[in-house]
């Protein structure tokens, strides 16, 4: 494109309504709006005059519409980018643009059919622009467009979000970072709820003695300034507006059964009584594996240590700690007086990290210490039994199987307590954790590694401290109601809001009678219907009920997914949302230097990968290839994907780093790295592994594989080849390639690569490669191990890198945003010699945040060694 020889302006801002577990303050729908540039662009060139949110919220019902526009004022066309940050509970329903009074609008497609229109034009040579990503707490909506000299475009996004309830309000938060002044900037926000609200209010991080008289605080809430009010200071062209506008607001609730409205047939009924809290009883079930060390164990710490003295007194709690042994704080549950406490947080003080993880016999631990007390009637009869999981890891000690941890659970739990899990980090199998928790009454939540984990963890307990209502049925009559939404509940806590929506089949409603019924709670009778115009109540039905197709389309029979699948597809195409299972197609506008190309807005969902409907195909699909060879490369090669990853690892000469790590198969892999015989004139010395070691524990056998030699040993002796050929194969060929067999396990090749022994610099190094690595257990670790079972990710944001035949792209994977670099490694498989060049993402630093942790994480004492 021709705006890449120019200036690449970057529009970067958006609205996210987000709910965050981790503020005390209650539930936060946010929203973002950057402005960033790249260093060589002049912003007098292109001018941004005008960037607004008017989000209207009916109900409830979110509906944002947020517009940029911006005039190219140079005499050769730009590149500009406009990138929205929205939360992962909204969709998209509408995008367009307007580029010299042409619109061009975004159409809703089914994902696959929107893939193949991406792929053929990428296959044609056409710019086409894959647009889809997914970080921490937002997903990222981003699309670029050429704008001819002196031109104007507008980018103008729209999406819906239905708000939850937490901890007494909703609140919507705006993160304003626009970067530079801007002659229209306006942020409104217009709440209608027919009961009336109880309370609205409206702040802002960086709102000055002058700035806050212009935030008006009613149903109506706006904030306009000029850009004089703008201005860091006088006579600069600095601004102030840098950080976060909040509204937070509730409504008005009558002692009765809620409120129903009803809009063009449809009605919605929330319900959110004033009742006293149940007692709860709680088990904490704490990882305290090896993989905790650090600052994990210690957040835990001080998350527990909080959480703890936040109990309420007629509560009765419980502590158990796991890694390869399960330990008990106590016997039973303990009710929750000061002296309790205060020996609890002793208990959690001398916590330490060590051993395996056994998830499997730590959660029934927990579900029977629950059963026992309720048999002997140490609880109290009306009570809430809750069991809450940290985790950061798989497991890897006993019970490793995830299927056959989650069918115990299920047998044990029998539907008579709750499980919410909390996953630590990004080693964790998320999708493992939900599918557990929500088949037992409870929901997962993943704790990101950062700074705020304590306050992610005080926040979560927060939302689940206070139940008020167990098995909470919503009953309508039958013969004027149809197509409901999820009406049955298993609790309700304190400061949240049951929604249910469906379709009226009678527009007689002297009839309409309502039933809550909970556990040791019956109430029955009308409740107070209100009439509001427009179509909200319809898309909120279609909302909610897609929601939750998505989320049944996570468990049950191969048949129930594919139906609930198909029925979530029809709705998204029916009412135009960009779901995980639909794509937002744009057709960008022809340039002198470009044709037309599509852009195409994905979204994704924590834990949710899409199965199309149709049957896969009977022919061989090539297995993914894990390797690393030369300088020490390592390569993820994922064919599925028709894509790689790559990373470098560099440290100094004699490093063990551990490459894969299965304690459930027993084996292990370590290599050990060799510099160059001396420095290069460049001063960069080159690091290759020149030694491995292969460990079948199970087998008693340990295989050294160095440049030199080959030795196999069992039981510390060593031993010749012949000896332990039923358990372990090795095939060498004359191309110096090592095929080692472990026996009903993984296959590894192992490849020599000699170098001219009067070399000044450079010796012989070996690469390394594993193939059916799919036989090794899903608690699979280490440097290339982690990667076994798939990795997520989305690259976005393709633009010129340092060396132009090397774009750079933004990569969103584990929650987290990396900038990354096409590149090209060698695959040595098929050419020992020259080897064969496969394109690949490359990742900086070492592979940080692509690889779990740190890379010092995986440096162990010796070759045989797992520590």
């Amino acid at each position: 494109m021709s705006g890449l020889l120019g200036v690449r302006l970057l529009l970067l801002w958006g609205c996210a309504c987000l709910w965050l577990s981790s503020s005390a303050s209650g539930a936060l729908r946010e929203t973002h709006f950057y402005l960033l540039t790249f260093p060589s662009v002049s912003l007098s060139q292109v001018e941004v005059y005008s960037v607004t949110v008017d989000c209207t919220v009916t109900s409830r019902f979110a509906h944002t519409v947020m517009t940029s526009k911006a005039f190219n004022k140079a005499n050769s066309s730009q590149e500009i980018f406009f990138e929205v940050e929205l939360p992962k509970t909204a969709f998209i329903t509408n995008f367009s643009m307007e580029i010299e009074g042409q619109v061009y609008v975004g159409e809703v497609k089914e994902k696959e059919k929107a893939k193949k229109q991406y792929e053929k034009a990428v296959s044609s040579g056409q710019t086409a622009g894959l647009v889809k990503a997914s970080g921490r707490k937002m997903e990222k909506f981003s699309v670029s467009v050429n704008i001819a000299a002196e031109s104007n475009v507008t980018f103008v996004l729209t999406y819906e979000e239905l708000l939850q309830r937490k901890l007494g309000r909703y609140e919507l938060l705006t993160r304003v970072k626009p970067k530079t002044l801007v002659q229209d900037f306006q942020i409104v926000t217009n709440i209608y709820e027919p009961q009336g609200i109880s309370y609205v209010d409206a702040h802002a991080t960086f709102l000055s003695n002058e700035l806050l008289p212009l935030v008006e605080k009613t149903a109506h809430i706006s904030f306009s300034p000029t850009m004089e009010q703008q201005r860091k200071c006088p006579g600069c062209d600095g601004t102030l507006i840098d950080g976060d506008f909040i509204v937070s607001y509730d409504v008005k609730r009558e002692k009765n059964l809620g409120d129903i409205q009803i809009v063009n047939g449809y009605f919605v009924h929330f319900f959110a009584p004033e009742l006293p809290k149940l007692p709860k009883n709680v088990v904490f079930v704490i990882d305290t594996s090896s993989s905790m060390r650090g600052r994990k164990m210690e957040q835990t710490r001080d998350a527990m240590l909080a959480i703890l003295q936040q109990v309420h007194e007629d509560d009765h709690f419980a502590i158990v700690r796991f890694d390869t042994v399960i330990e008990t704080w106590k016997d039973s549950l303990t009710k929750a007086t000061k002296e309790n406490i205060t020996e609890a947080m002793d208990y959690i003080r001398r916590l330490y990290s060590r051993g395996w993880t056994n998830i499997n016999d730590a959660v029934l631990t927990a579900v029977n210490m629950l059963v026992k007390d309720r048999q002997m009637e140490r609880l109290p009869e009306r009570s809430a039994d809750m069991i809450i999981l940290l985790t950061d890891g798989m497991p890897s000690v006993g019970v490793s199987n995830i299927g056959k941890i989650q069918e115990n659970v299920l047998t044990a739990i029998g539907g008579n307590m709750s499980l919410y899990c909390l996953g630590f980090g990004n080693d964790v199998d998320y999708s493992f954790l939900d599918v557990m928790s929500r088949q037992n009454k409870g929901l997962a939540r993943r704790i990101f590694e950062a700074s705020d984990a304590v306050a992610q963890l005080q926040g979560f307990y927060d939302e689940v401290a206070s139940p008020l209502l167990l098995e909470v049925d919503m009953h309508y009559p039958d013969n004027a109601v149809d197509s409901l939404t999820t009406s049955h509940f298993s609790q309700l806590f304190n400061g949240t809001e049951i929604v249910v929506a469906g379709h009226l089949m009678d527009n007689d409603l002297d009839n309409f009678l309502v039933e809550v019924v909970g556990q040791g709670v019956r109430k029955k009778g009308k409740t107070k219907e209100m009439y509001i115009f427009g179509d909200f109540t319809e898309r909120l039905w279609a909302y909610l009920t897609i929601q939750q197709l998505l989320e049944k389309s996570k468990s049950g029979t191969p048949d129930e997914k594919a139906n609930t699948t198909a029925k979530a597809l029809d709705m998204s195409l029916q009412y135009s949302f960009v779901t995980p299972l639909t794509s937002m197609v744009v057709t960008k506008p022809e340039t002198e230097d470009s044709t037309s190309s599509p852009l195409i807005a994905d979204k994704l969902t924590e834990g949710y990968n899409y199965i199309p409907a149709q049957s896969y195909p009977q022919h061989y699909q090539p297995r993914p290839t894990y390797f690393v060879d030369g300088d020490p490369h390592f390569m993820i090669e994922l064919p599925d994907r028709g894509d790689a990853l790559c990373f470098n690892i560099n440290d100094k000469p004699g490093t063990i780093f551990n490459l894969v790590r299965d304690s459930n198969s027993g084996i292990l892999v370590n290599g050990e790295i060799i510099g160059d015989k001396k420095t290069p004139p460049d001063g960069k010395i080159n690091t290759y592994f020149w030694r491995f070691g292969i460990v079948h524990q199970t087998l008693g056998v340990r295989l050294e594989v160095s440049t030199e030699d080959i030795s196999l040993f069992q039981d510390a002796l060593m031993i010749d080849f012949y000896s332990f050929s039923y358990s372990v194969d090795l095939l060498v060929t004359k191309d110096r390639s090592l095929t080692v067999t472990l026996r009903d396990s993984v296959k590894f090749v192992i490849l020599l690569h000699k170098v001219w022994k009067k070399h000044p610099y450079h010796r012989d190094y070996l690469g390394f490669y594993t193939l059916d690595s799919h036989l090794l257990s899903p608690g699979v670790h280490g440097l290339l191990g982690q990667f076994y079972h798939g990795i997520n990710y989305e690259v976005a944001d393709l633009h010129p890198g340092k060396v132009p035949e090397k774009p750079d792209a933004t990569m969103y994977v584990k929650g987290q945003e990396l900038n990354v670099t096409r590149g090209w490694q060698r695959d040595f498989r098929g050419d020992v010699k020259n080897g064969e060049n496969v394109p690949c993402w490359f990742i900086h630093n070492n592979g940080t945040g692509l690889i779990d942790g740190h890379v010092t994480d995986y440096i162990v004492s010796g070759l045989f060694k797992s520590v």
